[in-house]
């Protein structure tokens, strides 16, 4: 499947949103914190970044996905098991998000915001969009959910979170597009 590119600055063309965060930063030399100039904290985010690609990212997409994109926009019902180990899957990836990564930190890699929170909030606001308590449970995590929402800006952070917190209310697919998205859907979330 051809990807679209996302982001496309004088014929330059990028795809994948952690590329795109990257060359953002330093095409417009963000504040350090972002993405700090030092080797250790900069590996931290590196490190967050790896991990979240394969592990939290497909967790959230496979639980929004799995409780409301198939029953209410594709009107096709997911076997309960197959959400509860969805489920259970996405809360084995926030203990580590939270034991490894967050740990007693205010942010992922130390005492001030980085691309490693944008990332990783925007993973987690899908299964919350989806209706999933997500920082239920998780108290260092809801903790520091509030330390990035205040970081970005209360007004910000709902702007930007606006599409995916309104998607359960979404109507139903047309057949068309249905028959057209179910295949590849169907490989995405497997």
């Amino acid at each position: 499947m051809k990807k679209v590119p996302a982001m496309k600055d004088n014929g330059f063309a990028l795809s994948e949103s952690v590329a795109i965060l990257l060359y953002l930063t330093h095409k417009y030399k963000v504040p350090d914190h972002w993405y700090p100039q030092d080797l250790q904290a900069r590996a931290r985010v590196d490190e967050y970044l790896a991990w979240q690609h394969t592990a939290l990212r497909r967790s959230c997409i496979r639980a929004l996905w799995h409780k409301v994109m198939f029953p209410v926009f594709l009107g096709e019902q997911v076997p309960s098991e197959r959400l509860a180990a969805t489920l259970a899957e996405l809360d084995v990836n926030l203990k580590v998000l939270e034991d490894k990564f967050l740990q007693d930190k205010a942010f992922l890699v130390g005492p001030h915001i980085s691309l490693a929170d944008l990332v990783a909030i925007t993973e987690l606001m899908q299964p919350v969009g989806g209706g999933c308590a997500v920082f239920e449970g998780h108290p260092r995590l809801a903790a520091w959910y509030q330390r990035v929402e205040a970081a970005v800006g209360e007004d910000l952070f709902r702007e930007a979170h606006e599409v995916i917190l309104k998607v359960k209310d979404s109507p139903p697919a047309n057949p068309i597009i249905k028959q057209k998205l179910m295949p590849r859907v169907l490989t995405l979330i497997q």
